[in-house]
């Protein structure tokens, strides 16, 4: 199975870490993001599509041909937002289904194992925040029927996160120029769950937002007290 983990982006909100550093190579409990992903990665999974843009040589350097066992396949990103990054890899796709991963996260075995459990699927959790994220609808089988970016609303609300098995047929679909003159992946989601059985898989595994440097130390002991 191939798995694409997107980790092109620039990491503004994480400087001055990210002058040198790209996001998604920054230490956790001593081991780079992108570590703690590929540790978590199921067996099945022996490709990674890996789309890199900012201080993609440091990435490269790092992950090289093989990386924890799996063969590495670059792709070109973009500033022009993540859909833009995420289409970059569609050449690269050989089977119908695929799993998805942000590579600047930090991802729970579990919970990619429990999305690989169905066709088509995305990683949900609660937050307290929707106004920063995609938040999902649902209907009464917990299919993902829509998925909203930013909304003005408040209070504990169940958003989409960055593990997702998707089919090929994602690449069909177009994002709209969006804020800052971007192009999301979120435009490309909302879509695809309307055309397509995706089911969501809600967590309570998630250690939460890893946007700047202040988060590096919450996460540590958050993923400190899992190991005791």
């Amino acid at each position: 199975m191939q798995a694409v983990i997107l980790a092109a982006g620039r990491g503004v909100r994480m400087l001055p870490l990210t002058k040198t550093t790209p996001k998604p190579l920054i230490k956790i409990l001593g081991k780079s993001v992108l570590d703690h992903t590929f540790q978590a990665l199921p067996e099945s999974v022996d490709e990674v599509i890996l789309v890199v843009d900012y201080l993609a040589d440091v990435i490269k350097n790092h992950c090289g041909d093989s990386f924890f066992g799996k063969k590495i396949i670059y792709a070109q990103g973009s500033e022009k937002g993540t859909a833009h990054s995420f289409l970059s890899a569609s050449k690269h796709i050989k089977n119908k289904r695929f799993l998805f991963i942000y590579g600047d996260e930090i991802v729970d075995k579990e919970d990619i194992r429990a999305c690989l459990e169905h066709e088509s699927s995305i990683l949900c959790w609660e937050v307290s925040d929707p106004w920063k994220h995609g938040v999902v609808s649902l209907d009464k089988d917990l299919r993902i029927k829509k998925i909203f970016e930013k909304p003005k609303i408040s209070g504990k609300t169940l958003i989409s996160d960055g593990v997702m098995v998707l089919k090929d047929n994602i690449f069909e679909y177009i994002a709209d120029k969006g804020v800052n003159d971007e192009y999301h992946l979120t435009d490309m989601l909302d879509s695809y769950v309307q055309d397509n059985v995706v089911f969501s898989v809600i967590t309570d595994n998630k250690v939460g937002s890893f946007t700047t440097p202040e988060d590096v130390s919450r996460i540590e002991q958050i993923l400190s007290k899992k190991q005791i």
